[in-house]
């Protein structure tokens, strides 16, 4: 059974799809058809809702944290102990008036936010996040990125935009939500301690022979997955729910990673960051882009805010997409994972565990458990560049991160991973030999741009040809040589070839 506070209200689950959407659930079976779907892949956001978690504030002190997600990729099975928010619980008088709405939806009216209605209910919630989340108007920057997620087919976006801001000139409304969830939780905690005092039963659902498990720790997650090697392992969602409603899949055993203590842990330590293959985007973006600030644009490009709610490091690394966004930054700072089974755990090295297309090292008993990251040198330079079709919220056609050392004007260690060029996300070997040794200058680069032909043969497909991966890989190496510029001797620069580098030109 999972359990779960649906606005005010105490649910309970045992029979149901393993596979059922929480945007199907509320639709299909409670009767709540305010959250719409729209394009049922996490792009356009009409599904979006809230969902509030419970965590242990820097001074001891439990606090809920509400974020939007794409309901259309969240499976049910993952909303245990959790409050899911939906529209309809925004406002509650059955007949408002004007004045009697939230402030966010007063200023949607008032603004004209607002034309078909389709798309509204899903910026209503990511304008609500944004209202919750922020006591005074955070700036427009804030509010692009809280709607990056949602989009406007009628109305255009500069109505809705006005209405972020004008929702901070009404009188601030309470936010109610984490009282009742804070009660709900202790109600369940208590309940499973009746039941079980040790806190070891994995909530399930189940239909017929199918099953979704969500096991708590690592003891339940190995066994689990020891006793169903064959189980589809999932954690925010974000891509396997796309595989769920595209191709109809429908896998016999479902296990999620998503509520595993250890695995929902990020650690920081003098050496390194253990990130839980479990640990969001969003979770941990502040601390990894404090210490490595050139990979917040690549964090913040990917997906949108609700898809980086959900998203993982440990998912990503996963499904061993050769356009991944976080392979070829992982492989570039060196990182490690550890892999763990019912035999033990082994780490490895993030560039050894792709073997091939979507294939991986990953034994059938085995789960990713942690993602090691070591802390920056002082004599690091890295630079992160991906290139899409869209500026926002796409995949990549090209991902490069180039990372370097050096010692006295010289190059001593270099690490340059791609993604999109290659059936696995893999590093420039020969463009590295040529940087190891080289002078610390920017001709150094540009010339070992010149050798990315001969680490990748690229394959055409939709989204661009081979010829422009190689040549737009060529010139992001020259856009990171200018950015080494302050601290690299420019020599030689006037002979660079001009080439434009396009983000959209496919």
């Amino acid at each position: 059974m999972i359990q779960f506070l649906l606005n005010d209200t105490a649910i309970e689950v045992e029979t149901c799809s393993p596979t059922l959407t929480i945007l199907d659930w509320l639709r299909t079976i409670n009767g709540k058809v305010g959250t719409k779907e729209g394009c049922a892949t996490g792009d356009c956001g009409a599904c979006t809702l809230l969902v509030g978690e419970e965590y242990i504030d820097a001074d001891g002190s439990k606090k809920w944290q509400y974020k939007t997600i794409n309901s259309c990729l969240m499976l049910l099975g993952n909303a245990h102990g959790k409050h899911i928010i939906t529209v309809e619980a925004v406002t509650i008088s059955k007949y408002p008036k004007l004045q009697d709405l939230h402030p966010v939806q007063r200023a949607m009216v008032e603004c004209h936010g607002s034309q078909c209605g389709f798309c509204t209910p899903g910026f209503i919630m990511s304008l609500l996040a944004l209202y919750i989340n922020n006591e005074t108007y955070p700036g427009k920057s804030a509010v692009l990125h809280a709607l990056g997620g949602n989009l406007c087919r009628c109305t255009g976006y500069s109505p809705i935009i006005k209405a972020a801001e004008k929702a901070y000139e009404y009188e601030r409304a309470q936010e109610p939500w984490s009282t009742m969830a804070a009660q709900f939780k202790q109600g369940l905690s208590n309940k499973q301690n009746k039941t079980d005092k040790d806190n070891n039963e994995v909530p399930f659902l189940k239909s017929g022979s199918r099953i979704f498990y969500l096991p708590q720790l690592t003891d339940q997650l190995v066994n689990l997955r020891a006793k169903h090697p064959d189980s589809q392992l999932v954690s925010g969602g974000t891509d396997f729910s796309i595989e769920l409603s595209q191709n109809l899949i429908l896998p016999d055993v479902i296990i999620s990673t998503s509520q595993v203590q250890e695995l929902t842990q990020f650690t920081d330590t003098q050496t390194c960051f253990a990130i839980g293959a479990a640990v969001t985007y969003h979770q941990l973006m502040d601390k990894f882009c404090a210490e490595f600030p050139e990979s917040k644009e690549l964090f913040e490009r990917l997906g949108s805010s609700q898809i980086r709610n959900s998203g993982t490091l440990g998912g990503s690394l996963g499904n061993a997409s050769p356009i991944g966004d976080p392979a070829p930054l992982l492989i570039a700072l060196n990182a490690s994972m550890v892999l763990v089974s019912n035999e033990g755990s082994r780490t490895i090295k993030v560039q050894d565990f792709f073997v091939g297309y979507r294939q991986t090292v990953l034994k059938t008993n085995e789960v990713i458990s942690q993602v090691l990251v070591p802390k920056r040198s002082d004599s690091l330079k890295l630079a992160c560049h991906k290139i899409s079709k869209r500026f926002e919220d796409d995949i990549s056609t090209v991902c490069l991160v180039l990372a370097i050392e050096h010692e006295q004007g010289v190059i001593t260690q270099a690490r340059c991973a791609m993604g999109g060029m290659a059936a696995i996300p893999a590093r420039a070997k020969q463009v590295e030999q040529q940087l190891v040794g080289a002078k610390m200058e920017t001709r150094s680069i540009t010339h070992a741009a010149t050798f990315i032909s001969q680490d990748f043969s690229p394959m055409s497909d939709v989204r661009a040809s081979k010829e422009y991966r190689l040549l737009v890989s060529q010139n992001l190496m020259q856009r990171i040589a200018h950015e080494f510029e302050q601290s690299i001797p420019v020599t030689n620069i006037t002979s660079l070839p001009k080439v434009r580098i396009a983000h959209a030109s496919l």
